[in-house]
């Protein structure tokens, strides 16, 4: 009974140990949440005006321009995918990853090759870990992007969408990401970034009550395109890693609390275990103190007759 009592008693205190770390790790995941809230919703607005001012630029002329119009046959595409550096939260990275895979499998249904570009150490280790071909990848930053690492993420792809398919230019550009709903709420969402669909632009748009201003294009439309293509992408992008980024403060949260309270249940369990393997080896002692004590008894009475 002892040495069970010592193995309880040493399971206690090791999850004890490892509920101080949940612990800790949920609380810096709480206060870093915060923190991301606030660049996502500094960040959102000038994506929207961004994109507000290509679709009006867009519909106000007839330049042919990768930013807005479609390939006739479409035959490659880019897709950026986004996952954490670091795990410990949940199903978080893997659930981008399937987003992603349902995406490639999709464009891939529509006869079209698909160049894949990862953000995060965990779709890096998916896709070499089962040998994937992957055009380029970064890492380091998920946790807390800046606007340099959006701009160093959109170079490539921009290149590839400025050239042609024969030369290994995309035809089409789509990003998979986790969107930051609530606190409790993230969904892995894959949008089309290029070209821009002016339908849908239009129609939200219309949605908010808005109207599109009328331009006067210096020097020309197409010119404007090309300077708005880079920002647009960037700030698309910027936005999709913060978004990123609070999803996975709050799944780590999430995660890190049910792992607190799975060691404070389990501390339970095993303390009340522990309480009675020491109820039961004090027993076992009782009785045997009281078992000896009976047999000096009949031996002294034995002796005496």
């Amino acid at each position: 009974m002892g040495a069970q009592l010592r193995v309880y008693k040493r399971r206690i205190r090791s999850v004890t140990a490892t509920k101080k770390i949940t612990k800790a790790m949920e609380m810096i995941a709480a206060s870093r949440i915060v923190k991301a809230q606030r660049k996502v919703a500094a960040s959102t607005p000038y994506a929207t005006e961004l994109t507000r001012a290509v679709t009006a630029v867009a519909t106000g002329s007839n330049t042919k321009h990768p930013l807005t119009t479609e390939a006739d046959n479409p035959a490659r595409a880019a897709v950026l995918l986004i996952t954490s550096d670091r795990g410990l939260a949940g199903g978080y990275s893997s659930n981008a990853i399937k987003a992603a895979d349902r995406l490639t499998e999709r464009l891939r249904g529509e006869g079209k090759e698909v160049d894949t570009y990862i953000v995060g150490r965990k779709g890096v280790a998916y896709y070499g870990f089962r040998e994937r071909k992957v055009a380029d990848s970064w890492t380091g930053f998920t946790d807390s992007p800046e606007y340099a690492d959006a701009k160093k993420v959109a170079a490539p792809l921009i290149e590839a969408v400025q050239l042609d398919t024969a030369e290994g230019g995309v035809d089409e550009l789509h990003i998979v990401f986790t969107e930051f709903v609530s606190m409790m709420t993230q969904n892995p969402v894959d949008n089309r970034m290029l070209p821009l669909s002016l339908q849908e632009a239009a129609q939200e748009t219309g949605a908010k009550g808005e109207i599109l201003p009328l331009f006067d294009f210096e020097p020309s439309a197409e010119d404007v395109l090309d300077a708005l293509l880079p920002r647009y992408v960037e700030s698309r992008i910027y936005n999709a890693l913060l978004q990123a980024a609070a999803s996975e403060h709050a799944a780590r949260r999430r995660a890190m609390k049910s792992a607190t309270d799975n060691a404070g249940e389990l501390i339970n369990t095993l303390s009340r275990l522990a309480n009675a393997a020491r109820q039961a080896e004090i027993t076992q002692e009782i009785s045997e103190i009281v078992g000896g004590s009976s047999a000096l008894a009949d031996a002294t009475a034995g002796s005496d007759k």
